[in-house]
């Protein structure tokens, strides 16, 4: 993979990358609360919803399909909640550098093609006129 020189990657894409390059922990996931039975049979959270033991606090995420949770002290969750806020800032900023990069590489095509961008769609130059295209 060939690299750009840098005076020619835009001043927006230059920046959005430089954001990404920060290291700091993140994560995906949700925090949320939670009562649970213990499974004594003679609890009443056996029989009462009312009951149930709580609420602790919980760290909930998706991976390869599967739901993955473990409980929280209150101190973990205040770090655990700072981590998933600074995880989808991060997925914000990624999509940001993706549009910003889209919008370069239109850019670059169009003044490769000599064709505005955002403009109606063309037929490439090589494509058949319509009477001479074989029929379904």
């Amino acid at each position: 993979m060939s690299t750009v020189p840098s005076s020619s990657v835009p001043p927006g894409v230059h920046d959005l990358a430089s954001e990404l390059a920060d290291v700091i922990p993140m994560r995906r996931g949700s925090l949320s609360t939670r009562a649970i039975k213990c499974g004594k049979p003679g609890c009443a959270c056996a029989r009462d919803p009312k009951a149930r033991h709580g609420p602790y606090l919980s760290l909930t995420r998706a991976d390869g399909g599967k739901t993955h949770s473990r409980f929280l002290t209150p101190e973990q969750s205040v770090a655990a909640k700072r981590q998933i806020e600074a995880g989808r800032a991060f997925r914000d900023r990624i999509n940001a550098y993706w549009d910003a990069c889209e919008r370069w590489a239109d850019r670059e095509l169009a003044a490769l093609s000599g064709l505005r961008t955002g403009g109606p769609k063309r037929r490439p130059p090589n494509y058949p006129p319509k009477r001479d295209r074989p029929r379904n």
